[in-house]
């Protein structure tokens, strides 16, 4: 029995580490001068992996932390799909377009909020833009099941989709009603069946833990719903409150969230029960089953991490299309504007709508292989690192790995000459076990520090 009430202290606000160095380090500097640099100069022979965001929602989920706008009109969605358009355009300027794609995702939002013609057309424009499909591409669409139906599922389909991420966070009636998204169990069942029936053979299920008044019993049934639908995958995520960037997050009774100690129970009992189930943990919140990709690719140590989480798909450059989007490449990050407004003039003006990002130095290429292996592997193979970079590693982290002594004395990592190793209960804790390795994260106060909790 795990006493998880004396890793209470490591609650504290920390990155997920999607990128290093993360988003609060992007500078204006980089812009699109540099972006088109970056295009022009890149090695055509990498693939691409094409990441397209869809903002629009009906109505607010409170939880959600992402880049949303709330509509209905249909005026507004075909307003920025003639953006997009645009946009490609301009990309196609600059960036071989003719190089091979192995991923493509649409983000959100929700992506089939846009009716099936509006999204037809969507995909048929990157289509257009983009013309060399790896044979094996991943193409994945997350899907909100209140707003998806057959005609939805045609048109994914024939655009070449194979995955399928379905949004459901929680199934208990009063966690629902306080998050503002209301989506009976049989709603989820009823359109993952349409997609079994259109032949999507991976399909993945977003569950969220942390939500205001969930418990350990209630999280648990839940779970014993959701595996009666059988995913190939699952993403568990550990909600992450931060109310002074999302307003409607300051809706919540903070007295009705569980202590960390009951959330690391409940992450627990989640990692027993899939596993359990015959799933494979893959990454600090991932679930797959052990004939999945994902899996496998942990299981040669070749999982990789971005924006969209965990992925097969490593060495290509992604680009990131619409409204805030985040693409990077070997050594850069470069996002694009949050603000609908400030998008579309940057277009208007015949701009790549790129407000800022980052160009990584030597050491960030370090830290950022260091710390995205960890994430990704729950190991760090060291004579690889030195190889990779020509360093001494102990020597070149020697003010970083005394801040590990902790994580070693709580049997939660190993560190031998060769290899660091983190525990199956230091998976849990992975953000912390990292942030050592984190250069920019030493130079603010915790107090000043404005990330989510890692627990």
């Amino acid at each position: 029995m795990i006493d998880f009430t004396k890793f209470e202290k490591y609650s504290k606000a920390g990155p997920r580490y999607t990128s290093y160095p993360t988003a609060p380090e992007f500078k204006e500097s980089f812009g699109e001068k540099e972006l088109i640099e970056k295009y022009k100069s890149a090695d055509s022979s990498k693939p691409l992996s094409l990441y397209i965001h869809i903002p629009f929602c009906r109505s607010a989920c409170y939880f959600c932390g992402c880049n949303v706008v709330f509509t209905s009109k249909e005026d507004k969605k075909t307003r920025y799909i003639d953006y997009l358009e645009q946009e490609l355009k301009l990309i196609s300027k600059y960036l071989d377009t003719s190089r091979k794609v192995t991923q493509m995702h649409f983000g959100g939002g929700t992506p089939t909020f846009l009716s099936p013609q509006d999204l037809k057309r969507v995909i048929d424009l990157v289509k257009s833009t983009f013309t060399n499909f790896a044979s094996d591409a991943e193409i994945s669409c997350e899907v909100d099941p209140r707003f998806f139906t057959k005609e939805h599922m045609d048109v994914l389909k024939n655009g070449g989709t194979n995955r399928l991420s379905f949004g459901v966070q929680d199934l208990d009636p009063k966690v629902q009603a306080e998050i503002h998204r209301i989506q009976p169990f049989e709603l989820t069942k009823n359109v993952m069946q349409i997609a079994r029936d259109a032949g999507i053979n991976s399909i993945n299920i977003d569950l969220i833990y942390g939500l205001p008044y969930q418990t350990k019993e209630s999280f648990l049934q839940t779970l014993n719903q959701i595996i009666t639908l059988e995913p190939n995958r699952l993403a568990v995520f550990n909600y992450a409150h931060v109310p002074w960037m999302k307003k409607t997050m300051r809706k919540f009774d903070e007295s009705t969230f569980s202590p960390p100690s009951t959330k690391l129970e409940i992450l627990k009992d989640t990692i027993e029960f899939f596993t359990s189930h015959g799933y494979k943990m893959v990454g600090m919140d991932h679930f797959a089953k052990p004939d999945d990709e994902l899996f496998l690719a942990i299981q040669k140590g070749e999982l990789h991490r971005n924006f969209q989480g965990y992925t097969t798909k490593g060495g290509a450059d992604l680009i990131g299309i619409g409204l805030t989007s985040i693409g990077d490449g070997e050594d850069y990050y470069a996002q694009n504007y949050k603000e609908m407004d400030a998008y579309e003039a940057a277009i208007d003006s015949g701009r790549l709508p790129v407000f800022k990002g980052y160009q990584l130095s030597l050491d960030d290429k370090i830290r950022q292989f260091v710390i995205m292996e960890m994430m990704s592997n729950f190991a760090l193979n060291i004579k690889r690192v030195e190889n990779k970079f020509n360093i001494n590693f102990k020597e070149y982290f020697k003010d970083d790995l005394p801040l590990l002594d902790e994580f070693i004395e709580a049997e939660l990592v190993t560190i031998s000459d060769d290899k660091i190793s983190v525990s199956q209960t230091g998976t849990m804790l992975i953000r912390n076990i990292v942030m050592p390795f984190d250069a920019y994260l030493k130079k603010v106060p915790e107090s000043n520090r404005r990330f989510s909790k890692t627990i």
